[in-house]
């Protein structure tokens, strides 16, 4: 009850909003719902974009934060304050995907204290209205595991989740381990769960949906990350013309220097080459 006080101020809001789209525009519950999920999903688009920034920033410099973690992997506490100053200077954060996530918590559990108590507080004042869904899910304040509608709804939230999980965390964001365990805590909570109110289920669901369609659309769009120039042994070869050559090359043999002109005045001597044989001392 102490948490249901604190998310009173979040609580009573979301109450009014589904009412007035219930009342006013003419939606069923459950696709108030819905509208809500991608009104929340647009009022947080900002983080999410510096959030998709950030994954971008970190996977052109994957290379560089790997180099990193081998040079110090002896040293931890050198490793972290080498890996903090990389995200500094690159203006990368790492936390910036957890933002959009931790801001739904809150909204999610007050969703879940408002279904919990629609049928006493809301549904009295429209007597008329559909709880039901698509005509699969016939009543979104039952819980989840009273008809097979709902089952249906779990299976799609997992499947998302791990989607939108994969779309989210990279290698380069996170290890391997981690994204493995993210992957596995959405079947990990279906004990749990089975028992939350079905339109509950419906609005984690929608916003896994969004999270793959957003993921989708961003790595269609986003430029890959190019690759860090690979590290030879060999230098580049230098232009012609600079003097230098390659290493591991041989010099180039230098030009023969020409005969020194004649001073002025003093005939030049012509070398006549000898004969061999018994005519070499007649005249022709």
């Amino acid at each position: 009850m102490i948490l249901a006080g604190l998310l009173s101020p979040i609580e009573e809001p979301l109450t009014d909003l589904l009412e007035w789209l219930h009342s006013s525009i003419g939606l069923t519950w459950a696709w108030a719902i819905v509208v809500i999920t991608v009104l929340v999903r647009m009022v947080i688009l900002p983080l999410t974009i510096k959030q998709i920034r950030s994954m971008q920033k970190l996977q052109q410099h994957a290379p560089e934060l790997k180099a990193l973690q081998q040079k110090y992997k002896g040293d931890r506490q050198r490793l972290n304050e080498e890996v903090m100053k990389f995200y500094r200077e690159n203006k990368i954060n790492p936390a910036a995907s957890c933002l959009p996530i931790f801001l739904q918590i809150p909204i999610f559990i007050s969703l879940f204290y408002v279904l919990r108590d629609f049928e006493k507080e809301v549904f009295p004042q429209y007597p008329a209205s559909d709880l039901g869904w698509l005509s699969v899910v016939p009543d979104i304040t039952d819980p989840i595991k009273d008809h097979w509608s709902g089952w249906l709804l779990i299976v799609i939230y997992a499947v998302s989740q791990v989607a939108s999980i994969f779309y989210s965390m990279s290698s380069a964001t996170a290890p391997a381990w981690q994204r493995y365990m993210f992957m596995i805590l959405p079947v990990a909570f279906i004990p749990v769960i089975v028992s939350f109110p079905t339109g509950l289920m419906l609005y984690w669901s929608t916003t896994n949906l969004w999270t793959v369609g957003q993921g989708f659309i961003t790595r269609r769009l986003a430029p890959k990350p190019q690759p860090s120039p690979k590290r030879t042994s060999r230098a580049a070869p230098k232009p012609p013309g600079d003097g230098g050559a390659a290493d591991g090359a041989k010099p180039p043999k230098p030009a023969p220097k020409p005969a020194a002109p004649a001073e002025a005045g003093q005939p030049q001597r012509v070398r006549r080459r000898k004969k061999k044989g018994p005519q070499a001392g007649r005249r022709r």
